[in-house]
């Protein structure tokens, strides 16, 4: 055989050991069309090559495809390469600091390899998407990596974090999750000083460090609701409920997360919960999404509501 046929074939194997968990000897020498022993040379070579790939004696054994200590080639098929080059343009505008330029970089070197006819639909693909954001503040990664591994192995984090007010105080939290939000993070978290959930934005943070101190896990509201409630809810001087003649799923479409909280009612009807500073920004905004509404809370959005419409009724000549 010669060299060309026995990479190719190293090549088959390695693509199947990425498919899925374990193979036994035998599954693998039939999806390839050679003997056992053939398998466990091409098992050598690619182990060779830094692929950790591990195997297990006895009944019900096999090989799998392991975490090795450096990140070797990986091999994609047409649908997982284009998935990965949309993905990677997509994330180079992301809020991560470096993260875009490191998209970057991979899509090179993927772009560079890829068959022309695969490079064509990812640039068919882009030309054809615009991407509409908001203006984010970029975190840096080195900080989600410290959040994320306090999350995994449960041990509490101190920081620096700005309140509303611009002044920096220390905090000692036992974190949970991280969510994204629109174009922020969001970190939740028990707060030991405070003795309760809160939730803190990555960008207001200084100086983060997991300690040493690991702590139980507590039971915990879900993570995205509650990041949802405090950033639509919280923060604002007035909280409205209001009553709208429309699906809920057709109003969360138009609502995004960290504007509005979309409650399931009944008979056609949805309850928005959503929070401003100014009543009159809450009235046009719910008028603007164009359904029938009923203002459940607070009564002043009712008043607030009236003297709008008189004052929209005088501007067009009808009042």
């Amino acid at each position: 055989m010669t060299v060309e046929a026995t990479t190719e074939r190293v090549l088959r194997l390695l693509a199947l050991l990425q498919r899925r968990p374990s193979w036994t000897a035998a599954e693998l020498a039939a999806e390839l069309g050679v003997t056992d022993r053939s398998v466990r040379r091409d098992v050598e070579r690619l182990r060779a090559l830094g692929y950790p790939v591990h195997a297990t004696a006895g009944v019900g054994g096999g090989y799998r495809l392991g975490a090795g200590t450096r990140l070797p080639p990986l091999l994609l098929d047409d649908e997982e390469a284009t998935a990965t080059a949309v993905s990677l343009r997509m994330a180079s505008g992301g809020t991560v600091a470096g993260a875009g330029e490191a998209a970057l970089r991979a899509l090179a070197k993927l772009d560079q390899v890829m068959p022309p006819r695969l490079r064509a639909e990812v640039r068919a693909v882009h030309g054809a998407t615009d991407t509409l954001v908001g203006p984010g503040v970029e975190i840096d990664p080195e900080l989600l990596v410290t959040l994320a591994r306090a999350c995994r192995d449960a041990v509490r984090v101190r920081f620096r974090y700005a309140g509303r007010d611009g002044a920096e105080r220390e905090r000692a939290v036992e974190p949970v999750r991280m969510v994204a939000t629109g174009r922020r993070w969001y970190l939740m978290a028990w707060d030991v000083d405070r003795d309760g959930w809160r939730t803190f934005r990555l960008d207001r943070m200084r100086e983060a460090a997991a300690t040493t101190w690991r702590f139980r896990p507590r039971e915990h509201p879900d993570p995205v609701a509650y990041v949802q409630r405090s950033v639509a809810e919280a923060p604002y001087r007035h909280l409205a409920r209001v009553r709208l003649r429309a699906p809920a799923d057709r109003v969360r479409e138009l609502v995004p997360p960290q504007v509005g909280r979309v409650e399931d009612d009944r008979d056609g009807w949805c309850v928005l919960v959503l929070g401003g500073f100014d009543l009159d920004w809450l009235a046009v905004h719910v008028t603007r999404l164009g359904f029938e509404a009923e203002v459940l809370e607070p009564p002043e959005l009712r008043e607030t509501a009236a003297l709008l419409a008189r004052r929209l009724a005088a501007l067009a000549g009808t009042g």
